[in-house]
């Protein structure tokens, strides 16, 4: 809890009355009454207020009542990166997207989703590089893009962890089951009554998350070692299949290449982006890192081109041991080594197949906390979930909590459900995260002209417009023309930024090179991909986007406008008391 000039020191797992919702405005009917109808001012404040780094890097890192432990560096960054990524992207949704969407030309729609993936790994480093905190791209948007925009952020961004750990440990399953010569649903409980979709329930999925789970909380070095040691194996094993695989391959299974065309390419890629979720996870790490400006380019980059050269080489390999149409969506790799005759195999890949996601699950898990420990701090979500352990030096609270509501989620929903969700809230978050980057160089409080101001939000509008306009256009209509007169006005935007307005920043330590064009394609490319998912996917992510925004304004939007103005009137008391000590200093 808050008080005075600092915080009172407590354990976490203990539950205190002022936990959730302490802040004012909820300390009675007739305050809670007020601040509702006091909603639109509150609301233009948040929507209009900024954060700044001093108070992202320092004063929030005081709300956890510990400080999180600096053990990581960039070996660690690199191995906790691909540790969170090469899982259940590649072990099921390869064999998925080849045999439903676009047979061996699931390939290209690796190099897409890794290309978009890479332009937002340069976006994350510049922010993480110049605001090493545990908040990852909520930190970054309350500082470029305010605090409602962070927040409806934010909510994707736990949605996006949930249901990447929930997925995964579906996955998990599933090799489980062929490891011991079985089927996926030996394993589950099938209610016939149920919707297929949410019937079929996993027990197993639940035991390793809450495994995970305690390796998680007890320390993050810790983690580090068994996901360094963990993701060695899974190279090995990687490595075994790729050569066991290309000795039997058959180029004649690349004909046709692309039997679903280019549509079912980019309709792919759109899925495959579940395949890159988690490197967002080492941005979370920062604050736990002892050199970010050195440590972090290099794991988040480094790691980012070792996984996505390991899934275009095993994508490579599963199409060339079998036709896309004898694929297996449940165990890809596993059957393919089977009906090549070499049924021992199958036990190899599995088992790397586990360790992969088992490590997926664990950077998953710590990342997943780390955004909601930052989140919390700003009591959007109760304070309770920012508290750190003092002996583990890690968010147990938010940890276990995530965790847990990821374990409800995977014992019902099935994987495909699940993906396509994912994907939309990933791409979503990426693309503010290269909008906010755009913000970051071109606006500056105090130094951008109210002229030059104006031009960088009509650029960045038309740069958002017309990138909707061309995925809309790809989603609803087999023409050209569209493309003809969206395509120039996306260009004209960019360059236009890129020649009439001058960058108010520059970065400090590391900076994305080539701004504004990196940006603005990642921007362009990640709303493209969009233009791909299934509508129930976008049915049930505007039905979240909703939840969020009943919940900001009923309770988040006045326990963070409440804790604002608290911390700001702490900070002019502060001042005031400096100012009469150096006063006192002097007259003496």
């Amino acid at each position: 809890m808050e008080g005075g000039g600092g915080v009172r020191k407590r354990s976490c797992c203990t539950i205190q009355k002022n936990d959730f919702l302490p802040e004012e405005s909820f300390k009675s009917w007739e305050n809670y009454t007020t601040a509702l109808l006091d909603t639109p001012r509150r609301l233009k404040d948040r929507f209009l207020t900024r954060s700044s780094e001093r108070a992202e890097i320092s004063e929030m890192t005081t709300r956890s009542s510990h400080q999180m432990k600096k053990t990581l560096n960039w070996w660690d960054l690199i191995w906790l990166g691909v540790g969170s990524v090469i899982g259940a992207g590649i072990f099921v949704l390869t064999g998925l997207e080849a045999r439903n969407a676009a047979g061996p030309a699931v390939i290209l729609s690796y190099v897409v989703s890794g290309f978009s993936a890479m332009l937002s790994v340069f976006c994350y480093t510049e922010f993480a590089v110049e605001i090493p905190v545990a908040g990852g791209s909520f930190a970054y948007l309350r500082v470029e893009l305010g605090d409602f925009v962070a927040f409806v952020a934010a909510g994707n961004i736990l949605l996006e962890y949930v249901i990447s750990c929930a997925a995964v440990a579906r996955s998990w399953t599933s090799y489980f089951a062929t490891l011991c010569n079985k089927n996926p649903d030996d394993f589950r409980i099938v209610m016939h009554n149920m919707n297929p979709d949410y019937g079929h329930l996993d027990p197993i999925a639940v035991v390793i998350l809450a495994l995970v789970c305690i390796l998680a909380v007890c320390s993050t070095k810790g983690s580090s070692i068994f996901n360094y040691v963990a993701s060695v194996v899974h190279t090995v094993i990687l490595v075994f299949i790729v050569i066991a695989g290309l000795i039997h391959a058959k180029p004649q299974n690349y004909v046709p290449f692309t039997p679903f065309g280019v549509r079912g390419v980019f309709q792919a890629s759109a899925v495959l982006y579940f395949a890159y979720v988690g490197f967002d996870a080492v941005a979370t790490m920062a604050e736990e890192t002892k050199n970010p400006s050195r440590d972090i380019p290099i794991g988040l980059v480094g790691s980012m081109v070792i996984a996505t050269s390991a899934y275009c080489l095993l994508a490579a390999t599963l199409c060339l041991m079998q036709p896309y149409t004898n694929i297996d969506v449940n165990a890809p790799f596993s059957v393919a080594f089977s009906a090549i005759g070499w049924d021992w195999a199958k036990y190899i890949v599995s088992l790397g197949a586990l360790q992969g996601m088992t490590t997926v699950l664990l950077v998953t898990a710590v990342g997943q906390a780390r955004y909601l420990t930052h989140i919390s701090r700003t009591h959007m979500l109760p304070p309770w979930f920012a508290l750190v352990n003092e002996r583990t030096g890690t968010p147990v609270n938010a940890t276990i909590s995530l965790v847990l509501i990821s374990a409800v989620i995977g014992f019902f929903t099935e994987l495909e459900v699940l993906s396509n969700l994912l994907s939309i809230s990933t791409l979503f978050i990426f693309t503010l995260v290269a909008v906010a980057l755009l913000v970051r160089r071109y606006y500056s409080s105090g130094v951008t002209t109210k002229g030059n101001q104006i031009k960088l939000i009509v650029f960045i509008v038309v740069i958002i417009g017309s990138s909707c306009g061309i995925s809309s256009y790809w989603a609803l209509s087999d023409g050209w023309v569209g493309y003809a007169i969206l395509c120039p006005i996306w260009i004209l935007a960019t360059g236009g930024l890129w020649f009439m307005v001058p960058q108010a920043k520059e970065p400090k330590l590391w900076g994305v090179p080539l701004v504004p064009w990196l940006p603005s394609i990642s921007i362009f490319v990640n709303i493209f991909l969009l233009g791909s998912i299934d509508k129930d996917s976008f049915v049930r992510f505007c039905i979240w986007t909703v939840l969020l925004l009943v919940y900001y304004v009923l309770f988040g939007l006045h326990a963070s406008y409440d804790t604002a103005k608290e911390f700001e009137a702490q900070r002019c008391a502060q001042r005031e008391l400096n100012r009469l000590e150096d006063g006192v200093v002097s007259s003496t």
